[in-house]
């Protein structure tokens, strides 16, 4: 029987790039950050108050994992902002949305209450979006 999740891959068009967006603007923190052989590296994130969920900042390149049309297509669709990968919660999300967009964040959708609570969504620096949200009640 499953009984949890502990890694998310998270495709990402430069992981140096996105490394610094995943750290540095959102707060996250580095979990494991070791190369794989040539020309390759895992690196996971965590939320700061989820260090049992890892976040795998996956490069979208030509290699081992994908051909180059494969390549080519993916990095097509994640500058589309095609996938949207997550909720991410908050205690405040209008003291969150402010400190992020300050941080050069760019948001899709400013704050607005929903039947769950208030939310916003972001993309990350390669075009991923997420949801932002404050919960009413803890889920």
């Amino acid at each position: 029987m499953i009984t949890k999740v502990t890694h998310m891959c998270v495709y990402v068009l430069d992981q140096d790039s996105a490394y610094d967006f995943y750290v540095n603007k959102l707060g996250f923190k580095v979990h494991t950050d070791v190369p794989m052989g040539p020309d390759a590296r895992w690196l996971t994130v965590t939320p700061p108050e989820q260090h049992e969920l890892e976040l795998t900042l996956f490069p979208v390149r030509e290699g081992s994992m994908f051909d180059a049309e494969t390549a080519r297509t993916m990095t097509d669709l994640v500058k589309k902002g095609t996938f949207g990968a997550a909720v991410f919660t908050c205690h405040d999300l209008m003291a969150t949305y402010q400190e992020l967009k300050g941080k050069g964040v760019e948001f899709k959708k400013a704050p607005t209450k929903e039947f769950y609570g208030f939310e916003a969504s972001f993309k990350d620096d390669s075009g991923n979006w997420f949801s932002l949200a404050q919960l009413t009640q803890e889920q």
